[in-house]
């Protein structure tokens, strides 16, 4: 930005484009949806520029002018989604912070703003987000199978369809602490590339990218609480804890995600040694993410690889 514009107009030029990003991702449809990605970017630039403070005045003068014209419910959650994880991002870049510090903060912030979001819906609304949601789910089903009635399927058929799509329902209901840590995950992912995007294109200093996905490691602690996942997941089930079994569950797909990455990292490393091309190797990705066998096969290859860490072991030998 030019040198000739005050800090206050900064502010203003900045908190204006906030507030039109929200317009356009409220009302333009299709298109809102990409727009949306954008809003973040703002409020990490004014708070880069002049500090958090003034991040966070922009970020409420935002929020207030996009209540007073869309209204509070959607402007709650632009702030939440982006503008708060905006703010703790540029907070994180002014400090000069490393990069998997700053990726870490913003989803962290982006985790407790999805769990702020569900309990101002739950107790001040009185809106259960989860009945909704499964509801919607339920709803959609429905028409489906009645599709698949006129059609001509067989009555046995469709019922033995309902009978499966109930366990995998009631399993979506006692996910809702990892569906908040995946929407909390994609929305500091989205912040995060839109802001070192923006800022490559104002040439402003952006925290180096994150290491190479082949030298990817997570520490232990995911082995304990896959072993503590499991324990639960018995005891909750044959006892009928239901707090328990929540807990471990969620946990249990938490390892499971994570030694699923880890378990990709291991093959991008062993591509890399091989000189896989990056066309090949997405094609090999892909093959495997459709696959159930190979997507377990690469799960326990991630979990024993975060216990030995086998390129380590490799170069120790080489």
């Amino acid at each position: 930005m030019s040198s000739k514009i005050t800090p206050t107009i900064e502010g203003g030029l900045l908190t204006a484009i906030t507030v039109i990003l929200g317009l356009a991702s409220t009302y333009l449809p299709i298109v809102g949806l990409f727009v949306e990605f954008f809003c973040a970017v703002p409020i990490v630039v004014l708070t880069v520029r002049q500090g958090a403070g003034k991040g966070f005045l922009a970020l409420i003068a935002s929020f207030l002018i996009l209540s007073m014209l869309i209204g509070p419910l959607l402007s709650l959650r632009i702030a939440l989604s982006f503008g708060i994880c905006g703010l703790i991002l540029g907070y994180c870049i002014e400090k000069n912070f490393s990069t998997v510090k700053c990726f870490l903060a913003t989803f962290l912030t982006a985790f407790a703003a999805q769990v702020v979001a569900v309990a101002i819906l739950t107790f001040a609304m009185e809106i259960n987000l989860m009945e909704v949601e499964l509801s919607s789910v339920q709803a959609t089903l429905e028409e489906t199978f009645q599709m698949y009635e006129t059609a001509g399927i067989d009555k046995q058929e469709v019922e033995k369809m309902r009978e499966q799509v109930k366990p995998a329902l009631q399993l979506v209901s006692y996910l809702m602490p990892l569906i908040l840590l995946l929407m909390a995950l994609i929305n500091a992912v989205i912040c995060y590339i839109t802001a070192r995007w923006i800022f490559q294109k104002l040439r402003m200093k952006f925290p180096e990218p994150l290491p190479n996905f082949a030298a990817w490691h997570f520490p232990k602690f995911f082995v304990y609480l896959a072993a503590f996942s499991g324990i639960g997941l018995y005891w909750g089930a044959t006892r009928e804890w239901n707090l328990l079994y929540t807990i471990s569950i969620n946990a249990f797909y938490t390892t499971g995600f994570i030694c699923l990455i880890q378990g990709f990292a291991v093959l991008s490393a062993i591509a890399d040694g091989y000189n896989l091309s990056k066309f090949w190797r997405r094609i090999f990705f892909i093959v495997i993410i459709f696959n159930k066998l190979m997507i377990d096969v690469v799960v326990f290859t991630g979990l024993f690889d975060i216990i030995f860490d086998f390129r380590k072991l490799s170069k120790k030998e080489d």
